[in-house]
């Protein structure tokens, strides 16, 4: 059966670009049948943080994307890791090693300076593992690292995006699997818990390919398969460059405190490195889930085009039944001190949706419903009389759209020219040049407030 998974660290958001990966695996999983497993990766103790996990398990729960399993805590599976490493130590594939990490770094600065790369072996660490190292280390209640000792031959694997890969031998020396604190390195626990909980497939980001040949030799070393690896592509920002802060939202969470749709957004990142063999572009979860495969996979970089998501969004919101929309609209409106009842934010929300892009808008878009507005606008002596024959036939009509739009007819008796008039009107009712249709706005507002906001004019 097909295992993935889906690994974050829980030191912050949940950015784009691990949602991206969260769904793919997700995507994966569905399509054939396998488990999808949340995994928390939170052994680095100066970063993660309970109430980040929090965060990030709730935006995924927004996103719709479930697992089957988890989520499991490697902060809570740390037996494991050490007795994995102690049998390392004992089949002679890892070692100790007592030195101090100003010593390392030691180490490190002088092979740089000799125009070797800083590759370490045993032979050149264990001079600090003398008894009298062992006794201080005993003494000040501290613990060795465990270097894991790497094989100097070639490692190849097959990835399920970019082919072949050899990583040649000499790539890399030991390195880290235990830090002195006790805790995991990140490629040592990787591999300890997808071997354990049986993954059979890694779909990951591009930027984890230099992690594999640790991972491979670990794979090895502990005699176990590797999993098929799927790396993903990278998402950019516009301008090529690694997809930043600078370039706006990046995370889940910005993206639905601006108001996107969870659809819209799982829409447009399953689009950014995947395709629809029929190239559609505005689907849900469950077409995705059924035309989705690793072999439509791109190799190349994603743009991450904030205005085509705004777009998407649009859509999403279009599409989304008024009864849904209303639920999602208010808390926008009344962050912003505006309160209405469902009939009227109904028809608020009918008219401006076509023009929405993102549901944050909807402050600045229809703040006139809820306020007053202060503007100065000259209306001559015809079109006022004109106004006041368009009160007293509304005074006298059922009040719909139709009758709002026939009170209006007659007005070159007055010697009006309409394009003006509707001009000023609007500016007097909305404060607005431009927005929803005239007669929607008057429809909305009602016989009473349009009166109220007419009398200071005519």
């Amino acid at each position: 059966m097909v295992r993935v998974r889906f690994a974050p660290s829980p030191t912050g958001y949940l950015h784009v670009g691990g949602a991206r990966t969260a769904l793919y695996n997700y995507l994966f999983a569905r399509k054939e049948g396998g488990r999808f497993v949340l995994r928390i990766e939170d052994t680095d103790v100066q970063r993660s943080r309970r109430e980040y996990e929090e965060r990030l398990i709730d935006s995924l729960k927004w996103l719709g994307l479930d697992w089957d399993e988890g989520p499991y805590r490697q902060s809570e599976r740390l037996d494991l890791y050490r007795e994995v490493s102690r049998r390392l130590i004992e089949e002679g594939k890892a070692y100790e090693v007592y030195a101090y990490p100003e010593e390392i770094e030691k180490i490190k600065e002088e092979l740089l300076r000799s125009g070797k790369p800083p590759h370490y072996t045993q032979e050149m660490l264990k001079v600090y593992n003398t008894p009298e190292r062992r006794k201080e280390y005993r003494e000040k209640g501290l613990k060795p690292a465990i270097f894991f000792k790497m094989p100097r031959r070639d490692f190849s694997f097959v990835d399920a995006v970019k082919g072949e890969i050899t990583f040649k031998s000499g790539s890399i020396g030991d390195f880290v699997i235990m830090r002195s604190n006790g805790l995991p390195t990140y490629n040592f626990a990787c591999v300890v818990d997808d071997s354990d909980m049986g993954i059979t497939h890694v779909i990951r980001g591009d930027d984890h390919l230099s992690n594999t040949l640790r991972q491979l030799a670990i794979y090895e070393a502990l005699g176990k398969e590797p999993p098929v690896f799927a790396h993903v592509s990278m998402i950019l920002g516009p301008d090529g460059s690694k997809l930043s802060k600078r370039h706006g939202s990046t995370s889940v969470e910005e993206f639905r405190d601006r108001g996107y749709l969870p659809q819209a957004l799982v829409n447009y990142l399953a689009l950014l490195g995947w395709s629809h063999p029929e190239g559609k572009e505005i689907m849900d979860l469950e077409e995705m889930v059924s035309a989705f495969s690793l072999d439509r996979l791109s190799k190349n970089p994603a743009i991450f085009d904030p205005e085509k998501l705004k777009w998407m969004n649009s859509v999403y919101i279009r599409n989304t039944p008024l009864e849904e929309l209303l639920k999602l609209a208010r808390p926008f409106l009344e962050r912003a001190g505006y309160r209405a009842d469902d009939e009227k934010l109904g028809a608020i929300l009918e008219g401006i949706r076509d023009r929405l892009k993102e549901l944050s808008e909807l402050p600045k878009l229809t703040w006139y419903f809820f306020e007053t507005p202060k503007v100065s606008v000259s209306f001559t002596d015809g079109e006022k009389r004109f106004l006041e024959r368009v009160i007293e036939r509304l005074e006298k009509v059922e009040w719909k759209r139709d009758s709002i739009v026939k009170a209006f007819s007659g007005m070159r008796d007055f010697g009006i020219d309409p394009k003006e008039f509707f001009h000023k009107l609007r500016l007097a009712l909305s404060g607005e040049e431009e927005g929803m249709e005239l007669d929607k706005i008057v429809e909305i507002l009602g016989l009473e407030e349009f009166k109220t906001r007419l009398e200071r004019f005519i």
